[in-house]
């Protein structure tokens, strides 16, 4: 099969979120002619302007992007002149727990309507095994293109780690998988030009299960330490002292750590899509199930031992001063996306708690339509707090003074040292 020769642009990369933008950024800074195509008008005029909207890339690294020939547009006619298009699009849940494919179904008609022979269609946005082949194949060929024949169709999981210090797109090994082999060397060529090293998939559903096996194997392996957690405080066991203790061994064990919940888009969401797969044959995933209800019952935990806390105070939650410290899903990033901070700050709410929060990431937060009001000064705000509950460990607070200030801290995130008036989770 030719490649589409007739192209202006080497990649068209359609969704300029927290993994396109980096793959963009990624595939610019190779040499290639990139276009980002975005339905949200005012993320290409700012990137047009050279503004970043997400933590990984700054505004400098946009400004390069554009000297080297990027450019933003939020109309899919660009499609026609490119060589190849990545798809990068949101897909969330829907409020049943089924996958939510509207943006996926929306870029690929986009592409089916303006792509000539040739193209190469890469699929990175994380689905359940099969989505590829029965569902953006089919709508590709309606217009009687065929994959394999007239054009190159993949699937790559992304493997984007939001505010990750040491692995990026460019060092993280990119897995690809074809309909036919053709298709997958064709995708291979594509990455292997910005990207350090390719694994080559047997084929689509088993890229696309690949993504679910990483994020479920950390999704059951979080819950376990979790309901570890619960009891552990009972038997006067320090888990994280144990899981220390574990970690010593230079083989057969891979840590994990407590914390009040799981968030952003990968472990809360990605394993629900095998999850949802294995139920359509009618066969329960227990092992993901399980873990789901353990992992959402973490909140509750938090709020609980708060409220023990308080208690040994001699205060009641209603009406006591509870600061929550940080309340984004992951350190050092301005993320919220699933952050467990939300659940745990609704049910401090509902107890009646007079609730206040610091996070040095975020300006404005709300819950439940009600904005939560913000302290100037964390460590002023612990002090005249009743509790303190660290939820996230952002780099800008100092823990040891922290400790120092509050009037008691309950770390979910075992960060802080040994202290008397620090509890952990």
């Amino acid at each position: 099969m030719a490649v589409n020769r007739s192209a202006t642009v080497d990649l068209v990369v359609v969704g300029l979120g927290y993994v396109g933008l980096p793959l963009a950024r990624a595939a610019s800074a190779s040499g290639l002619r990139v276009v980002g195509l975005d339905r949200s008008a005012p993320v290409v005029q700012g990137l047009n302007s050279g503004v970043s909207h997400i933590d990984d890339i700054s505004d400098a690294d946009v400004q390069a992007m554009i000297e080297r020939g990027f450019r933003a547009v939020d109309s899919p006619e660009v499609i026609a002149e490119a060589a190849a298009v990545v798809i990068c699009v949101p897909t969330p849940l829907t409020d049943h727990g089924a996958p939510e494919l509207g943006a996926v179904n929306a870029s690929v008609a986009d592409i089916a309507a303006h792509m000539t022979p040739g193209t190469l269609v890469v699929l990175e946005s994380t689905t359940y095994p099969g989505t590829t082949d029965e569902v953006v194949r089919p709508a590709l060929e309606a217009g009687g293109l065929r994959a394999g024949v007239d054009f190159h169709l993949a699937f790559s999981p992304e493997r984007i780690d939001p505010g990750n210090p040491t692995y990026g797109l460019e060092n993280t090994p990119k897995v690809v998988g074809g309909t036919t082999p053709d298709c997958t060397k064709a995708a291979r060529a594509l990455y292997e030009g910005f990207v350090g090293g390719v694994v080559e998939a047997k084929g689509t559903r088993e890229a696309e299960m690949a993504k679910l096996l990483e994020n479920t194997y950390r999704h059951v392996n979080i819950a376990l330490v979790n309901e570890m957690a619960m009891f552990c405080r009972e038997i006067g066991v320090d888990l994280w002292d144990s899981i220390r203790c574990a970690s010593s061994k230079p083989f057969g064990f891979a840590p994990f750590y407590p914390g009040p919940g799981v968030g952003g888009h990968c472990i809360p969401i990605d394993p629900n899509y095998l999850s949802y797969k294995v139920r359509s044959l009618g066969i329960p995933f227990r092992f993901v199930e399980l873990a789901q209800e353990i992992n959402q019952r973490m909140p509750a935990h938090v709020v609980s031992r708060a409220a023990d806390l308080l208690n040994d105070q001699g205060k009641p939650v209603r009406g006591s001063k509870v600061l929550l410290l940080g309340v984004t899903y992951k350190p050092d990033i301005s993320d919220q996306r699933e952050s467990p901070a939300v659940d745990v700050a609704e049910l401090l709410l509902e107890r009646g708690a007079d609730l206040v929060y610091y996070d040095p990431r975020v300006e404005g937060w709300t819950v439940d339509g009600a904005e939560v009001p913000r302290v100037d000064d964390y460590l002023e705000g612990a002090a005249r707090a009743d509790l303190t509950i660290l939820l996230q460990h952002h780099s800008e607070l100092d823990l040891d003074k922290l400790a120092d200030h509050a009037t008691k801290l309950f770390d979910t995130r075992g960060k802080s040292a040994d202290h008397p008036q620090v509890v952990k989770l």
